[in-house]
């Protein structure tokens, strides 16, 4: 009788590993029938968009700041982790990315990428392209002030569509520079 068991448990496995084996050739299958298919577009992956280490951070190719003036262009990413400014732009999560007061932070000096190092040579006028989503914004620098590291209400939104970008400030701890541009398109 325990022959009759065994006989029919290795037969029960075969028949599971046999169906788990046409699932997976049916679904594999399938997928590859659907890239470059028109017909199933909404079913293709879009690999710009990546999550990594559950902290939310979104890398987008079609996130980029630009500023002619001072031959700066960089990807941004959503965050202002350690991680994320050691690597990228970083965007402050409690703002916005379209309208409003759009508000990035970068390092200048001393890390593995310092994409706002000369961001002090900033002057009146000067132009900041910003890419989100496939629309690219154009502001005018209309400001550049130092400001402490507790002053929060930098990041609060606005009525007015503007860009703000902050940095630390070289020996000094407790300040930052912060330029703000205003839309012109």
């Amino acid at each position: 009788m325990r022959v009759c068991f065994k006989i029919i448990n290795l037969k029960l496995f075969a028949i599971f590993i046999t169906i788990i084996f046409l699932l997976v050739f049916k679904i594999n299958n399938y997928s590859n029938t659907c890239v470059g298919n028109s017909n199933h577009t909404n079913e293709i992956v879009d690999i710009s968009n990546t999550l990594n280490n559950n902290e939310n951070i979104i890398y987008n190719q079609e996130w980029i700041l630009e500023i002619p003036s001072i031959n700066l262009k960089a990807d941004i990413a959503e965050g202002t982790s350690s991680e994320i400014l050691n690597n990228y732009i970083g965007h402050f999560e409690e703002t916005s990315k379209q309208n409003g007061n759009i508000v990035l932070a970068a390092h200048n000096r001393g890390y593995p990428v310092n994409y706002f190092e000369n961001l002090k040579e900033l002057e009146i006028g000067d132009e900041i392209y910003y890419s989100y989503n496939g629309i690219k914004n154009i502001y005018k620098v209309n400001s550049q002030n130092i400001i402490k590291d507790t002053n929060v209400e930098i990041l609060e939104n606005t009525e007015e569509n503007i860009i703000t970008l902050i940095t630390c400030v070289e020996n000094q701890p407790e300040t930052r520079r912060c330029i703000q541009g205003i839309k012109i398109n």
